[in-house]
C-alpha cells in the first residue's frame, strides 16, 4: 500500500511537470508565431506546422487562441496581422465628456465579480476606466479595441471574446460563431449603445446586423441601454432590440419629461444622469 501510494504521488509530480512544460513550450510557440507574423504580414497553417514540426490541428488550436486574444486575424488556410485601424489606443476613440457622465453612471450598476457583455462601440468604451474599481469581474466583447483596452486595467479582469466574422461597419466580431460563443455563458449585464431610440418600438441602428445584439440580450438577466438623449426619438429603420428586452436605459437630463415617461411606460427603468454645464 505504502509503495503504491508513493508511486502515484511519484506520477503526479511527474505529470504537474510535464503539464507545466507543456505550456511552456505552447506560450513560446505563440509568441514565435507572432514575430513571424510581424516580419512576415501572413503566415500559413502548413508553414507554421513544418516550421515548429508539430501538427495543423495544434497550429489551428494556436491561432485561435491568438485571435481570441485579439492579436491576429484568422484567414483560411492561415492568418493575416490585424490591421493597425483596428487597434486604436484605449478606447476605440477619444471619449466624449457626456460619454463620460453616462459611463459614470451607468458603472454605479455594476458590482464586483459580476459577468457583463460590452458591446462595441464608443459608449459603451467609455465604462473602461470605470470598470478599473471593480473587482472579479468577467467581460465579455466583440470589440479587438474594447478587448486591448481592458488587457491594460490593472484590476485584471477575465477578458472573453466573441471572434466570429469581422464587420467593417460596425467595427466588431459578428454571425453565427459570436452568436455561439456567446449562447455558451449566461451574463448578469449588457451593456449596449443605440445609433436612435424609437419611443414606441425601442432601439434603432444603422447596421443591419442586429442578430448578435439580440442574442447578447438573451444571454444577459439585465440589458443596459446607454445613450445620449439626443438620440431619443430619431426613427432608424432598422429595430436592434425591442423594449420588452430592455431593463434599464441611461441617458442624460437633457431629456424631455414626456419621453422619460413614455419609456417608463414600456416597463424601462430611466436613469438621467445630471449633464452640469457640459454641451
Amino acid at each position: 500500500m505504502h509503495l503504491s501510494f508513493v508511486s502515484v504521488k511519484y506520477l503526479s509530480k511527474r505529470n504537474l511537470n510535464d503539464w507545466q512544460m507543456n505550456k511552456r513550450n505552447t506560450q513560446q510557440r505563440r509568441r514565435a508565431i507572432l514575430d513571424l507574423l510581424n516580419l512576415q504580414g501572413e503566415v500559413s497553417v502548413e508553414q507554421l506546422a513544418h516550421h515548429f514540426e508539430t501538427s495543423e490541428v495544434t497550429i489551428r488550436k494556436d491561432l485561435a487562441a491568438l485571435e481570441d486574444n485579439g492579436l491576429l486575424l484568422r484567414r483560411y488556410g492561415g492568418a493575416v496581422q490585424v490591421p493597425h485601424e483596428l487597434i486604436q489606443e484605449a478606447a476605440v476613440e477619444k471619449v466624449s465628456e457626456r460619454k463620460q457622465i453616462l459611463a459614470k453612471a451607468a458603472a454605479q450598476l455594476i458590482r464586483d465579480h459580476n459577468r457583463i457583455i460590452l458591446d462595441s462601440g464608443s459608449t459603451t468604451a467609455a465604462l473602461l476606466p470605470e470598470l478599473s474599481h471593480k473587482q472579479g469581474l468577467v467581460v465579455m466583447t466583440n470589440s479587438l479595441s474594447i478587448a486591448n483596452a481592458l488587457r491594460e486595467l490593472e484590476n485584471e479582469p477575465t477578458l472573453l471574446m466573441t471572434g466570429g466574422s469581422w464587420d467593417p461597419q460596425s467595427e466588431a466580431f459578428q454571425g453565427q460563431l459570436a452568436e455561439q460563443v456567446l449562447r455558451a455563458y449566461d451574463f448578469d449585464q449588457l451593456f449596449i449603445g443605440a445609433d436612435g431610440i424609437d419611443l414606441q418600438r425601442g432601439t434603432t441602428t444603422f447596421n443591419e446586423l442586429t442578430s448578435l445584439s439580440r442574442v447578447m440580450a438573451e444571454v444577459a438577466r439585465e440589458v443596459v441601454v446607454m445613450v445620449e438623449s439626443d438620440k431619443i426619438g430619431r426613427k432608424i429603420h432598422n429595430l436592434e432590440l425591442p423594449w420588452s428586452s430592455i431593463k434599464i436605459l441611461v441617458t442624460d437630463d437633457k431629456l424631455p419629461a414626456s419621453a422619460k415617461k413614455q419609456i417608463e411606460q414600456q416597463g424601462v427603468k430611466v436613469i438621467c444622469a445630471p449633464l452640469g454645464s457640459v454641451e
